[in-house]
């Protein structure tokens, strides 16, 4: 059986699943795609080799058996909600969003949806779920990020932090996985997924330092558990199109999806 994959933003990661999805994936079809710009991304998949319909954001669902989330945090619950209340599977990149509508959770066990939430940009996820079941002490999350990478966030914004010619790294951030979501939400949905996986968004913390020393995205988490004791980084290439995203993002969307289908499925 071929999954139908409908996919809600056409940018630096919706942009790269949807053409992957088009070259071909055993088992996946690209059947809709949506976008805020709906000419824009009607020019974007032009010269795929199967035209698919633009769709609105709430409408996804009718199209697909698996609705891809890669829209801004702020309409989570407009493509969400219509596919769950339907019983669709969301792959949900907003994870900082869905720290605020948990709710969602709920209306999935009720319909018979399912959320997923990618491994995204970080590593080791599934260490830290299964850490969980024999308890965590802390979970701390360090991210160093390129200025421009995190301009515009609404909590610099709010504080007025300055972060424009650092000649030098600066934190600019140290708190919660909660606060952080709420604060950075186009930068650290890798805090709210780490939260989710381990000891929740209240418990888990988070540094996030502006360092124009850096190229990359780098998180660095350390985990005191019962089990083990884990201290793990990733240093992301940044993406062309959006350098608060990094590459790795969409390749672990494809990698995901690929894993609803396959026969053999590596990891917890």
């Amino acid at each position: 059986m071929t999954l139908r994959v409908a996919i809600g933003g056409l940018g630096a990661i919706g942009g790269v699943v949807a053409s992957r999805l088009d070259q071909g994936i055993e088992g996946l079809s690209l059947a809709a795609v949506s976008a805020r710009d709906i000419v824009r991304a009607e020019s974007r998949i032009a010269g795929f080799t199967r035209a698919v319909p633009v769709v609105p954001l709430h409408r996804l669902w009718e199209q697909a058996d698996v609705v891809v989330e890669c829209a801004p945090a702020a309409v989570l619950r407009e493509l969400a909600e219509p596919a769950l209340v339907n019983g669709r599977i969301v792959l949900s990149l907003s994870c900082g969003a869905l720290l605020e509508n948990l709710d969602l959770v709920e209306l999935a066990r009720r319909n018979g949806g399912r959320i997923i939430v990618p491994t995204g940009a970080l590593l080791a996820l599934d260490a830290v779920i299964a850490a969980a079941e024999g308890g965590i002490e802390t979970v701390k999350m360090i991210t160093r990020k390129p200025p421009e990478g995190l301009l515009g966030a609404p909590y610099l914004v709010a504080n007025g932090i300055d972060i424009d010619g650092l000649t030098v790294a600066k934190r600019v951030f140290n708190g919660t996985a909660r606060e952080a979501a709420r604060g950075f939400p186009a930068n650290v949905n890798v805090a709210a997924a780490l939260a989710l996986a381990g000891i929740g968004p209240d418990r888990t913390t988070i540094e996030i330092w502006a360092d124009p020393s850096v190229t990359r995205n780098i998180h660095r988490i350390e985990v005191e558990a019962a089990a083990a004791r884990l201290s793990m980084q990733v240093e992301n290439v940044p993406s062309d199109e959006n350098p608060r995203t990094g590459r790795l993002t969409a390749l672990s969307v494809i990698a995901a999806l690929k894993k609803l289908v396959s026969p053999l499925a590596i990891g917890t």
